[in-house]
C-alpha cells in the first residue's frame, strides 16, 4: 500500500491503517501485512487512532473501524447531500438493469465512488464505496475528465460513454454525466459488470437506461 500520498508521512500512514480496516476486522499481523508498515508502527498508529475513537477492537481483540467515523460520515453527508438525493435513483436503475450501479464525483485528478450498489447476481463486479480511481480509464473517468474545464454541456450533446476492458479485464461499463442547473457535470452515473452480461456493446445494452437515470437525477438537482 502506498503510504506517501500527501507527503505528510505520519498522516498518510494513519490513513492507511483506517483504509486497511474498511474490509473488516484485522489482527495486528493482518494490519501490518495490509499496510506494509513495520509491526511497531502499525500498532502505535492503531492505538493512537483508537484513542480518538477512529479505531476500536472487537471481542476477539482485532482492530476495526471506530464509531467516531460514523458521526464523521454523517457530517460529511450533511455537507454533501448528493449521495442521499441520488440513492433512490440508483436503486431504481439497479433494479431495472440487474447490474451493479455506481456514482462517482471528481476528486482532484481522480474520481471517487460515493455510492456503489452491487448486482443481484452471484458473479459481481464490486466497486468499494470511497475508492479512488483514475480519470483516464473507465467510462465514468472519461465522463468526468471531459468536464474538467467546468464548461456547461450543450443541449443535445451525447452524454453516454461506454468502456470495455479499459480498466479491468473482463469488465464493461456505461456512464453518463449528472448535470447541475447550469449544465455542468457534477457526477458520473455508471452501470458496470462482467463482460459476459454487459457484452462488448454495453452502451447499446444499457446506455438508454443510464442516460435516463442521469437525466432524472439532473432534474432533481435542478429542483
Amino acid at each position: 500500500m502506498d503510504n506517501t500520498l500527501s507527503g505528510v508521512g505520519v498522516l498518510d500512514k494513519a490513513i492507511s491503517v483506517i483504509a486497511a480496516l474498511r474490509g473488516g476486522p484485522r489482527s495486528l499481523a493482518e494490519l501490518q501485512e495490509a499496510t506494509g508498515l513495520p509491526r511497531a508502527t502499525a500498532h502505535r498508529l492503531a492505538v493512537a487512532l483508537e484513542a480518538h475513537d477512529l479505531v476500536r477492537r472487537d471481542e476477539a481483540g482485532r482492530f476495526c473501524l471506530g464509531f467516531g467515523l460514523v458521526e464523521l460520515g454523517r457530517a460529511a453527508a450533511r455537507g454533501f447531500p448528493l449521495a442521499e438525493i441520488a440513492r433512490p435513483v440508483l436503486e431504481r436503475l439497479r433494479d431495472r438493469t440487474s447490474e451493479g450501479v455506481q456514482l462517482y464525483v471528481r476528486d482532484g485528478e481522480h474520481r471517487r465512488c460515493i455510492i456503489s450498489l452491487p448486482a443481484p447476481h452471484g458473479l459481481q463486479w464490486i466497486v468499494p464505496e470511497g475508492v479512488l480511481l483514475p480519470l483516464d480509464r473507465g467510462s465514468a473517468g472519461r465522463v468526468l475528465a471531459a468536464s474538467a474545464d467546468s464548461a456547461p454541456i450543450r443541449p443535445g450533446r451525447v452524454r453516454g460513454v461506454e468502456s470495455v476492458e479499459e480498466r479491468e479485464k473482463g469488465v464493461a461499463s456505461v456512464s453518463a454525466a449528472v448535470l447541475d442547473r447550469v449544465g455542468r457535470a457534477v457526477a458520473a452515473l455508471s452501470v458496470s459488470g462482467p463482460l459476459e452480461r454487459l457484452t462488448r456493446s454495453p452502451g447499446r445494452r444499457f446506455g438508454e437506461a443510464v442516460v435516463g437515470a442521469a437525466d432524472e437525477l439532473s432534474r432533481t438537482l435542478a429542483g
